[in-house]
């Protein structure tokens, strides 16, 4: 059986990939050492972004495990302009998964992506592996293993945030385990 462990990353500053955490993420990446204290992550795999990173260094660190970047658990961009309805946009992506706005990618091209990383850990070393992403990535990730994930799930996701998505002989179970 195979544990992954999808997580959002700590609060932080802003959305640019150089943004870093704010002082509550920093605690809070401290608080997931503690949450991760008695599970056996063997891998970490984390989005390049900076405020992810941060969120997980400590993990790995605790873990001993080396902490492995992966480009395509990088924030979806939705659009490449500031739009003053982003958010009546990203709600309609969620229903259109191949809704592309300019500049921007589809809801089915992101959690592609991100399917990519969970089917090669999932394939590769290691039974109980941590995966560091972004909420936009991470709900469109879960939707692609479970069609009810959606703009709801999106919106009541804090920061940080853990699923435990467990997949024994083909059965796929997702179970919200961050209870902060």
């Amino acid at each position: 059986m195979k544990h992954i462990y999808l997580m959002r990353h700590c609060q932080a500053v802003g959305q640019d990939a150089a943004c870093q955490l704010t002082e509550k993420g920093r605690d809070q990446a401290v608080e997931l050492v503690r949450f991760f204290d008695e599970i056996p992550l063997e891998r970490m795999i984390s989005s390049p972004y900076q405020r992810a990173l941060d969120s997980c260094r400590l993990i790995a660190e605790s873990k001993q495990i080396v902490l492995e970047e992966d480009i395509r658990l990088s924030e979806r961009v939705l659009s490449g302009e500031d739009l003053p309805n982003w958010l009546q946009l990203l709600e309609e992506s969620f229903l259109d998964l191949d809704k592309k706005l300019e500049g921007g990618e589809s809801g089915a091209e992101a959690g592609g992506r991100g399917l990519e990383v969970i089917e090669e850990a999932i394939s590769g070393p290691g039974t109980h592996i941590g995966i560091m992403t972004h909420g936009n990535l991470l709900t469109l990730m879960l939707q692609q293993l479970n069609p009810e994930y959606g703009f709801t799930a999106w919106k009541s996701m804090t920061n940080p945030d853990v699923y435990h998505i467990t997949i024994d002989k083909g059965n796929c179970h997702i179970e919200r385990i961050w209870n902060k």
